[in-house]
C-alpha cells in the first residue's frame, strides 16, 4: 500500500480530524489515536484500520508516554485549538525538537493565527467566511449551507490536511526533515472553491445567486421529480448534449429554446418528468449524452449497477462503506469495514508493550489512571499473564 511503513499519531476530537486519519489508514499507514482518559468515550464511526490508546495528557507520565510515541511517529494530526498542546509542552517546537522528521499537522477552522484563531465554529461558519456559502441556494431564498461537515470541515479541511501531510512526507524524502502543516477549513473551502472564485469574470455568474446557468438558474441544470416521487439530475449544459436531452422528452429546440424562457421551460420539462417512474427515465436516458441520471439515495446508490461494477462500496451488515479513492493501479487503498466503533483505549496495553513498557509498569499506569484500557478492571491487572493475554 502507498503509505505503508508510515506511523501517525491522531488527537481525537473533531471528526475532520479523525477523516484525515482514515484517508492515511485507508491507504496504509499504521494510525493510532490518541483518546482522553475520560469523556472520550464518543463512538467514531471513522476510526476503522486505526487502533487506540486512551491517555491522560495532563500528567507527566502521560505527557512522557505521547513523547515516545511521537518519536516513533511520521505524522501528528492535531484538532485541538491553538495553544492547547503547547501549554501540555507538547506542541510542535518541543516534540521536533526530538524528532527532526516529524510531520506535524494542525487541522483547525480559522488557522494558527488571524483574529478568529481561537474562535470555535462549524461548517457554515468556515463556508461563510470564505464566501462561498453566499453562492448556495435557490434564488430569493437565504443561502443553504450543506450538511455539516460535507464541504468545509471533510472537503476544505479533512482532504487538504491529507493533501498538506502527503506534500510533507514527500518533500521529507529530500530534505529529511519534517514540517508543520497549518489546515484551515476556511482557507482549505476557499481554495477547494478556486474555479468559483476565478470564473467571476467569465459572464456566468453575473445574475443573483440561483438565476444563474449552473445554480439551478436554468431548466437544463436542475433536479425534477418522477411519477413514483423520485428524481433525476439533469445538467446538459453543453448544446451537444442538451440536443439529446431535448430528443429523449420527445422535444425540440422550438419546443425548449435553451437559452430563453427558463422558468416556463422548466414548467414544461417538471411536467413531462411527471409522467414516467425513475426506473422509466433511466431506460430512456442511460448510455446516452444527455447528462440525465437519477438522484439515489445511500442505500439505493449501493445496489445501482454502475456502482456495483466499480465496487463503489462494501456493504457490512447495515453499515455502507465507500470504499478508498482514487484508485491506484499497484498500491490500492484497503477499506478497514468493521462491524463495530474503535473504541477509547481499545489498544492501550499492546501499544505500551510496543513501546517496550514492562507489565508492572503498564499495571501501575492503568491504577493510577494515566492510561485506560477498554473494559479494564484492575483485578485483572495483577499478574503478568493477565496483561500478555491482551496482547
Amino acid at each position: 500500500m502507498a503509505l505503508k511503513g508510515i506511523k501517525v499519531l491522531e488527537l481525537a476530537g473533531l471528526a475532520p480530524g479523525s477523516f484525515c486519519g482514515m484517508i492515511l489508514a485507508d491507504f496504509g499507514a499504521s494510525v493510532i489515536r490518541v483518546d482522553k482518559i475520560k469523556g472520550q468515550m464518543f463512538k467514531d464511526c471513522l476510526g476503522n484500520g486505526k487502533r487506540s490508546i486512551a491517555l491522560n495528557l495532563k500528567s507527566e507520565k502521560g505527557i512522557n508516554i505521547f513523547k515516545k510515541l511521537s518519536d516513533e511517529s511520521d505524522v501528528i494530526i492535531d484538532t485541538y485549538r491553538r495553544g492547547v498542546m503547547e501549554k501540555l509542552k507538547i506542541g510542535p517546537k518541543e516534540l521536533m525538537a526530538t524528532n527532526k522528521r516529524l510531520i506535524y499537522a494542525r487541522l483547525t477552522g480559522y488557522g494558527q493565527n488571524g483574529s478568529y484563531a481561537d474562535m470555535a465554529g462549524h461548517d457554515i461558519n468556515y463556508l461563510g467566511l470564505s464566501g462561498l456559502l453566499s453562492l448556495l441556494g435557490r434564488y430569493n431564498e437565504k443561502p443553504t449551507p450543506p450538511i455539516n461537515n460535507l464541504a468545509a470541515g471533510f472537503g476544505g479541511g479533512s482532504l487538504m490536511c491529507a493533501l498538506g501531510i502527503i506534500l510533507a512526507l514527500y518533500e521529507r524524502t529530500k530534505s529529511n526533515v519534517g514540517q508543520i502543516v497549518d489546515a484551515s477549513m476556511v482557507e482549505g473551502s476557499a481554495y477547494l472553491g478556486s474555479w468559483l472564485f476565478r470564473s467571476q469574470k467569465m459572464g456566468i455568474w453575473e445574475n443573483p445567486r440561483g438565476r444563474n446557468m449552473l445554480d439551478t438558474g436554468t431548466h437544463f441544470y436542475e433536479t425534477y421529480e418522477t411519477k413514483d416521487k423520485y428524481y433525476m439530475c439533469v445538467g446538459a449544459i453543453e448544446p451537444q448534449f442538451y440536443k439529446i436531452f431535448l430528443e429523449k422528452l420527445g422535444l425540440s429546440s422550438n419546443d425548449v429554446p435553451q437559452f430563453d424562457n427558463f422558468e416556463e421551460n422548466r414548467r414544461k420539462i417538471t411536467e413531462i418528468f411527471k409522467t414516467k417512474t425513475q426506473a422509466e427515465w433511466c431506460t430512456i436516458f442511460d448510455g446516452t449524452d444527455a447528462c440525465v441520471t437519477p438522484m439515489l439515495s445511500l442505500k439505493d446508490a449501493t445496489l445501482h449497477l454502475h456502482n456495483k461494477q466499480r465496487q463503489t462500496f462494501t456493504i457490512t451488515g447495515d453499515d455502507i462503506i465507500p470504499n478508498p479513492a482514487p484508485r491506484l493501479s499497484r498500491t490500492p487503498g484497503i477499506s478497514h469495514e468493521t462491524d463495530k466503533n474503535l473504541r477509547a483505549g481499545e489498544n492501550t496495553v499492546q501499544i505500551l508493550t510496543e513501546l517496550k513498557f514492562q507489565s508492572n509498569e503498564i499495571n501501575d499506569l492503568l491504577s493510577n489512571e494515566i492510561v485506560y484500557q477498554v473494559q479494564h478492571n484492575s483485578k485483572l491487572f495483577k499478574h503478568t499473564t493477565h496483561i500478555t493475554s491482551m496482547i
